[in-house]
């Protein structure tokens, strides 16, 4: 049996230092398989934050899948937020948007779900799930399929008012069809 660890919404710039070291040391502990990080790594995709995220991210010493979520997206400068809305990510986490684990118990697939225009909430477009259907459709039945998103599919029974990613109603149609075994995301703090 895999043993994952995911973390979400890390808003390096806006996070209390005091935490990490406790917090990197449960991972090292943990030794997880494999740690996801669904987004949200900075609070306003500052480079100084970015570098926080990736001194973070260099102290984990197993593998790991990391997508971008909203906030990795510059909000205050229009031109970045449009024509340069992940640079500082692929510069400073990665240049994949949406890596790929598999080992022979588990298939973890990241997706992007960060967009310059739609706001906090994100979308999955009809693309990506073609290419997470091609991803698991060669893998056995055996093994565990899972999707590392920032925004989610449904929204958890705290959260009231909020909508969830751009179409989500197809994409939960098309995950039920790979059959696709857990979603992992974050964005909302409850």
């Amino acid at each position: 049996m895999r043993t994952l660890i995911h973390l979400s919404d890390l808003h390096f710039g806006n996070i209390d230092p005091a935490i990490i070291p406790g917090l990197l040391d449960f991972i090292r502990v943990t030794k997880p398989d494999l740690v996801a990080i669904s987004g949200d790594l900075t609070q306003r995709a500052h480079t100084a934050e970015f570098l926080e995220a990736r001194k973070f991210l260099d102290a984990i010493p197993f593998p790991k899948i990391v997508v971008p979520g909203n906030h990795d997206v510059p909000l205050h400068n229009v031109f970045a937020r449009l024509f340069h809305k992940l640079d500082r990510f692929c510069r400073y986490i990665s240049e994949d948007l949406e890596p790929f684990y598999v080992d022979d118990e588990i298939a973890v697939a990241g997706v992007n779900t960060a967009r310059a225009l739609t706001g906090k909430n994100g979308r999955i477009n009809r693309q990506q799930l073609a290419k997470l259907r091609a991803r698991f459709v060669t893998l056995l039945p055996a093994h565990i399929k899972i999707v590392v998103t920032h925004h989610p599919f449904d929204l958890p029974p705290e959260v009231e008012g909020d909508r969830v990613v751009l179409r989500a109603r197809l994409a939960m149609k098309i995950l039920a069809q790979i059959p696709v075994d857990m979603l992992l995301a974050g964005h909302f703090h409850v």
